[in-house]
């Protein structure tokens, strides 16, 4: 038996008080069930955002999507947690990653460190999570008892650390590009190597982790080409068949982008989406549908 969907919206854009819970709670009229922040300078503050998400809405939990671990002191980041999910009425979702923009670590005075360090400071951070808020004794405290942690992976090391520890695993459906800060997107055949890598670590859990999937282009339409120019433009490598292909796409005829998910959780087992703001009344109708067919 499948997991039934759960539907997340990444929000991007910086904005004054009542524009932020405006967003937040049209994120809550259209069925999100996850409303998230990214961790990059620029954006919101993701513990602060979070907080005034939850005074605007009822019913979504609150995640971020994910933070940059080489951005937090373990200590100080188990505090920020605790506080949020206290103050959110226990709906937190803990989303953590390595980071992957240089030159962000370099405008805040932090060291990025090669992709072994990055690797190594997120298991330090997740253990270190692990050990303040799995104690009686740590204050502040959390509201839930375990805060449910997603980690972000697509490297080997990134897929074994997520299996061991992770509550949700979030694969991001590409790979650091040529040019630094920059990604390229994985094939359909690649991400399976990626999912099929993830559960062989996975095999002997208990409990088997959800599958997240971010999908970064949305659209209801019978023209996808226009749509997909940007992304053509900026992967010459693709076709524009190729690139209707991508599981990161998701463009075309409403009935054909229903079922297509729904092959994509058969075939991968992603049962949590999520997109980007931008996209977030693009893929309500998608969401409803959905919701509509399971109910």
């Amino acid at each position: 038996m499948p997991r039934p969907f759960r539907f997340g919206v990444n929000l991007l854009t910086p904005s004054p008080a009542a524009e932020w819970r405006a967003t937040c709670r049209r994120a809550e009229e259209l069925g999100y069930d996850v409303i998230l922040v990214p961790d990059h300078l620029g954006m919101v503050a993701p513990f602060p955002a979070l907080v005034a998400a939850a005074e605007a809405t009822e019913r979504p939990r609150l995640g971020t999507f994910v933070l940059n671990a080489g951005f937090w002191n373990p200590a100080l980041l188990a505090r920020e947690v605790a506080t949020t999910d206290a103050l959110t009425g226990g709906r937190l979702e803990l989303g953590l990653g390595t980071g992957y923009v240089e030159a962000e670590h370099e405008t805040a005075g932090l060291p990025y460190g090669s992709p072994r360090e990055r690797v190594d400071h997120l298991r330090h951070t997740v253990r270190e999570l692990d050990r303040l808020l799995g104690s009686g004794e740590h204050l502040p405290r959390p509201a839930q008892r375990r805060v449910p942690l997603l980690i972000g992976a697509n490297g080997d090391r990134m897929l074994r650390l997520t299996a061991e520890h992770a509550d949700i695993a979030a694969f991001t459906g590409a790979r650091p590009g040529r040019t630094a800060g920059t990604l390229e997107p994985l094939t359909a055949r690649e991400l399976d190597e990626r999912v099929a890598r993830y559960r062989a670590h996975a095999a002997d859990r208990a409990a088997q982790a959800e599958l997240n999937l971010l999908i970064q282009i949305v659209a209801v339409t019978d023209d996808p080409e226009p749509v997909l120019r940007p992304l053509l433009e900026r992967q010459p490598q693709l076709t524009l068949e190729e690139a209707l292909a991508l599981p990161i796409v998701l463009v075309g005829p409403l009935d054909h982008l229903v079922a297509r998910l729904r092959e994509q959780r058969e075939r991968f087992g992603f049962s949590y989406l999520t997109v980007l703001e931008p996209s977030m009344e693009a893929f309500a109708p998608v969401l409803a549908r959905l919701r509509e067919e399971s109910a």
